[in-house]
């Protein structure tokens, strides 16, 4: 393989990713659900933000009691968001225009709607019995052991029919495949053949640490905090937290299976992977065990900074960690998804900062050292919308409210035209409403705006093109100041240095010894004062510096 070859086959190594979620981008049936020829039509806009890649939530045949994230069907789409053929054109038009299109795949789990689980239930010795996780009662009648879902109450569900529990880590009526069966996994990785023989990009694996439990059924101890942690497994509302997950996720025999991924991608030309860890404290050690070798996942990414944390030291602990830990692997780092507040509203306190923090936050996420991923309407700066109960479709968030309010705020419809109804996401009802404030942050009022969010992404963006450093080069903090985040990105020919003032007062940076010679270079959106060697940022600003 040529230099050139191995560039292009190692596409995802520095890209950036725009998230989509097909039901909330445009609906163009007017049912009030986005779908894939939405997708189609609005495919222009996110090429023009410079981006390589889309990743696709789940658009899979489904009941849709957890918006698609409960599969009744692998290899079809649901008639809410259109036609195999509707996705074929849709990924044909992706490819004119340049980028990649990666497609969830959510297989810890399926819907207790799909067939295989409906054969599975039915009797103890049929030909699919043991390709979910049964287990017996207890003698008094309760369930197994002390597992607990992420979306409130035991882990465990009773089957009559079967007269045994059924294990599901999500909803009830989100069955856990049984990944110690090797035909399940077989199945599993035929499916993701399908969809590669149509010429997707790769895979985001979904929950890619719960596919396997320990076949003991061991109870899980209590969890110890560990001041420390970055990462998180559930709100405080949320009793799951208060275990330590030990022995229903991220167990050891993940690592074989997912090199049968790997070797299902490789044989393929230019294809990636994306697992998602949800791992609290350990996650750093499972994107090093599942990204290691070359052998297993392209890359994955954590929720470490997907919390409320916007420091100069929260962050620089998580990415220092992370490099620590991952020595050979590869990181893909995101402020927004689906499943979190969006994070305008997370790092600001005032709505008035919230388009400095949003210029700020792609800045310095496109100058980190990995992939990243963009989640559709932070490029708008939308922020978090506020949604009443009788508004929410989200089963997480009517389990838990009113101390957790679940996920619609985040993935309510995208507003394209300001003065429009629903600011031209649907001709009917949204399955989620469009608040005002998001129709006033629409596409087409910040279009060839110079100063707006949207303008301010494409340039960033840009930016991090321009310069090959911020693509794949090495990565080294620089002492400084607490209140200030300070990097060197150098890839051989090029070295820049970058500081970050996250705090909202005036801080001055002072040059280290030996970069005395830095150049100031024009960073989009920022021109903070370089005097005499001494860069004085303001509040949430940042600097660009080349050196010699």
């Amino acid at each position: 393989m040529t230099v050139s070859q191995t560039v292009a086959a190692q596409w995802w190594r520095g890209a950036v990713i725009y998230q989509v979620y097909p039901r909330s981008f445009l609906d163009t049936t007017g049912d009030g659900v986005g779908d894939l020829k939405g997708v189609k039509e609005r495919l222009g806009h996110i090429a023009s933000l410079g981006v390589d890649a889309i990743w696709l939530s789940p658009f899979f045949t489904s009941p849709m009691a957890d918006m698609g994230y409960d599969v009744s069907d692998y290899c079809d789409v649901d008639p809410m968001f259109g036609t195999l053929a509707d996705f074929d054109a849709m990924l044909d038009e992706a490819h004119r225009l340049g980028l990649k299109v990666v497609i969830d795949q959510v297989i810890s789990h399926t819907s207790d709607q799909h067939p295989w689980f409906r054969e599975s239930r039915a009797s103890r010795d049929n030909a699919k019995a043991d390709w979910y996780v049964w287990a017996e009662p207890k003698k008094d009648g309760t369930a197994p052991n002390n597992w607990l879902a992420v979306f409130g109450g035991p882990a465990w569900e009773w089957d009559g029919v079967r007269r045994q529990y059924y294990m599901h880590n999500f909803l009830a009526s989100q069955p856990d495949l049984n990944f110690h069966n090797p035909e399940v996994q077989t199945a599993l990785l035929e499916a993701m053949r399908f969809w590669l023989d149509r010429g997707v990009d790769g895979f985001r694996l979904d929950t890619v640490n719960y596919y396997f439990h320990d076949a003991r059924l061991r109870d899980n101890p209590p969890h110890v905090p560990d001041p420390e942690a970055t990462g998180f497994d559930a709100p405080e509302s949320n009793p799951y937290g208060m275990q330590a997950h030990l022995h229903d996720k991220t167990q050891p025999e993940n690592i074989a299976f997912l090199r049968r991924v790997r070797a299902l991608l490789d044989a393929y030309p230019d294809r990636t992977s994306i697992g998602e860890v949800g791992d609290g404290a350990r996650s750093l050690k499972t994107v090093a065990d599942y990204t290691s070798s070359g052998d297993k996942l392209h890359m994955c990414y954590t929720f470490d900074l997907l919390g409320p944390d916007f420091t100069a030291e929260h962050i620089r602990r998580c990415v220092d960690n992370f490099q620590k830990a991952v020595t050979d692997g590869w990181v893909c780092w995101a402020f927004s998804n689906h499943d979190v507040e969006r994070h305008v509203s997370r790092f600001t306190a005032a709505p008035q900062e919230r388009d400095r923090v949003a210029k700020l936050a792609i800045t310095l996420l496109a100058t980190l050292r990995g992939s990243i991923c963009l989640y559709q309407g932070e490029e708008l700066g939308l922020p978090e919308a506020e949604l009443a109960f009788e508004d929410l479709r989200d089963p997480y968030g009517i389990r838990f409210w009113p101390a957790f309010k679940g996920r619609d705020g985040c993935r309510t419809p995208m507003p394209w035209q300001a003065g429009a109804p629903h600011a031209g996401f649907s001709a009917g009802r949204p399955w989620l409403p469009v608040p005002e404030e998001h129709a006033r942050h629409a596409v087409d009022t910040q279009e060839a705006v110079a100063g707006s969010v949207l303008s301010h992404y494409r340039q960033t963006l840009a930016f991090r093109k321009t310069h090959a450093a911020l693509r794949d080069g090495d990565m080294t903090f620089v002492k400084s100041h607490k209140d200030i985040l300070a990097f060197t990105r150098e890839n051989g020919r090029e070295r820049l240095l970058f500081a970050f003032n996250l705090t909202r007062k005036p801080v001055g940076f002072s040059l280290p010894k030996g970069m005395a010679d830095c150049e100031a270079v024009p960073l989009p959106g920022f021109a903070p004062a370089l005097d005499h060697g001494v860069v004085k940022l303001g509040p949430l600003d940042a600097f660009c510096g080349r050196l010699s």
